[in-house]
């Protein structure tokens, strides 16, 4: 492991989290901060030490002190054994969750800017969720009310806004379907601390759905992850490699790329020692998505 740390740099780890720098001087370089939310460089990486400094936080460190932080950000562990493990996966030969083949990549929409952000009152949004069979008291835990203004028509629309861990958003109301940049999974820690299971879902639709069978609206016990996209399918990779999952359980579409994201998902499974899967669509099949049946079963869906 170690080896793999001293072959690489903090400028390669920020490129792969999708990061460039805005700004250089010789062996110094200044990125808008990954850590947290700004608008002027203050992210400070010498390439010569290879050692990082954020003045906005006074915080500052080696490669394995920045991933740790980064990995706090996204709400996953984060001790020196997972920053290690993550660096491992990143940058060494580890296994893969492969991408769906020809699977259509969605671009999130950069006309579009949400300009507030509150609890769900507006009645045409809850008369939504009624008519996915959600209740408001649970997706007031889960999504909030956005106001969502289009740059080059000027007009606004108000939507539900389901945010992800780079702090995107997937946007929906009964007549739009979209997201803001960046595109990016959400991860939902459960309720027991190192959980043996692991849940996977395409979108908040299914999960919110999947919690009211198993858990009457709670969390799950075990993590889950939400894709908000099969592009982001790989992306899961890290999530999952290595930290110890004794099951997994998968609740993809079925449709074409959700069979085939399955078998990806179960491929990637048996290079992990002692992880089983339980794939979980045939709980609702012919339906395309648990989110359907579950329309169905409680009247309001054919």
């Amino acid at each position: 492991m170690n080896h793999i740390a001293e072959t690489i740099t903090l400028a390669q780890i920020l490129e792969k989290l999708g990061h460039a720098p805005v700004r250089t001087s010789g062996h110094d370089l200044y990125y808008l901060s990954p850590l947290r939310e700004e608008k002027t460089a203050s992210f400070h990486v010498n390439t010569d030490k290879n050692v990082w400094y954020d003045h906005g936080t006074g915080e500052g460190g080696g490669i394995i002190k920045f991933v740790q932080r980064y990995l706090q950000t996204q709400n996953v562990g984060n001790d020196e054994g997972d920053a290690k493990r993550w660096i491992k996966n990143m940058f060494g030969f580890a296994p893969i969750i492969n991408p769906v083949k020809d699977l259509e990549i969605p671009k999130y929409d950069k006309k579009l800017h949400i300009t507030s952000e509150q609890d769900i009152e507006r009645p045409a949004l809850i008369r939504y969720l009624d008519s996915r069979g959600i209740p408001l008291p649970l997706a007031q835990k889960y999504l909030k009310q956005i106001n969502v203004y289009n740059r080059e028509t000027s007009k606004s629309i108000y939507a539900l806004g389901f945010k992800n861990d780079k702090g995107g958003h997937e946007i929906r109301n009964k007549y739009f379907k979209g997201s803001t940049s960046p595109k990016y999974i959400t991860f939902i820690r459960g309720t027991v601390i190192k959980p043996e299971e692991v849940h996977i879902f395409e979108g908040w639709p299914d999960y919110l759905t999947a919690i009211i069978y198993d858990r009457d609206g709670q969390k799950f016990k075990g993590d889950a992850i939400i894709l908000n996209s099969l592009a982001n399918l790989s992306k899961a990779t890290g999530y999952i490699k290595g930290y110890g999952y004794r099951h997994a359980l998968t609740w993809m579409h079925n449709d074409q790329p959700g069979i085939e994201a399955t078998a990806n998902l179960d491929a990637f499974f048996k290079t992990e020692e002692d992880l089983t899967h339980r794939p979980m669509n045939g709980i609702y099949a012919p339906y395309k998505d648990l989110n359907a049946w579950h329309t169905v079963k409680i009247g309001l869906g054919e």
